[in-house]
């Protein structure tokens, strides 16, 4: 069932993004964008409802639906591939940073484009692409370790991400997920059979304002991040 939800979710991802790639180019940009970011959402959210009812997993993500509407940079912990997911079916403006592979991948690459996703290849249209999209009314998603977590509780996190929050000029609102299971993570195999069930809870840290040195902005937002994680394994 936890597989056969897998493909049903490529499946789902598929049938839009073919015709998101299309519409991209027929529709007003921004107009476009929000359309493809509401669509977006609503794909992650019937993936999730398919899973949770199974009885294989459980989610409790309530936390994030305080947070719609307003300009931010959300950054969180990156424990699994799931984790754009579980943010993304919350919120309907969200926009990620992804590799540019896999915005030239067919699976997700007309959907992605579509909504606004922004590729990591060009520092400058990063930053450039990031300050825009949260002007426009969007929120911007950040995984400031750049990748799943290899290193408990968290890896060292990039400097780049903390240039886009300066320039963005909004608040950075930080979010934790929690799980039980270190399924689809940095090092598990697709086909292992993970324990069930399987438990996800999105929980809201501190927001912060960006100013001044970013370096110690982004050492600050690490070890905070660092010492929560620690703190919440502990409980």
């Amino acid at each position: 069932m936890l597989y056969g939800g897998l493909l049903f979710f490529a499946l789902i991802c598929l049938a839009w993004s073919l015709p998101a790639g299309v519409f991209r180019h027929l529709l007003p940009q921004k107009r476009g964008a929000r359309i493809g970011q509401y669509v977006i959402m609503l794909v992650f959210r019937l993936y999730l409802a398919v899973v949770r009812a199974s009885g294989l997993v459980k989610l409790d993500l309530r936390a994030l639906d305080a947070l719609r509407g307003e300009p931010l940079i959300i950054t969180t912990n990156h424990p699994a591939l799931i984790d754009v997911v579980l943010i993304g079916s919350r919120l309907p403006r969200i926009v990620c940073v992804l590799k540019a592979a896999l915005l030239d991948n067919p699976l997700l690459g007309g959907g992605a484009s579509m909504a606004g996703y922004i590729r990591n290849d060009s520092t400058g249209n990063l930053i450039r692409r990031s300050a825009e999209a949260t002007r426009g009314g969007s929120q911007l998603l950040i995984f400031p370790e750049g990748t799943r977590t290899v290193t408990e509780p968290i890896n060292p996190f990039k400097g780049g991400f903390g240039l886009v929050a300066l320039k963005a000029g909004v608040p950075v609102q930080t979010v934790f997920i929690e799980t039980n299971s270190p399924f689809l993570g940095k090092h598990w195999p697709l086909l292992k059979k993970p324990e069930f069930p399987l438990v996800y809870r999105v929980t809201l840290g501190k927001r912060f304002e960006v100013k001044g040195d970013v370096k110690t902005f982004v050492a600050d937002l690490e070890d905070y991040y660092r010492s929560e994680l620690l703190a919440r394994k502990h409980k």
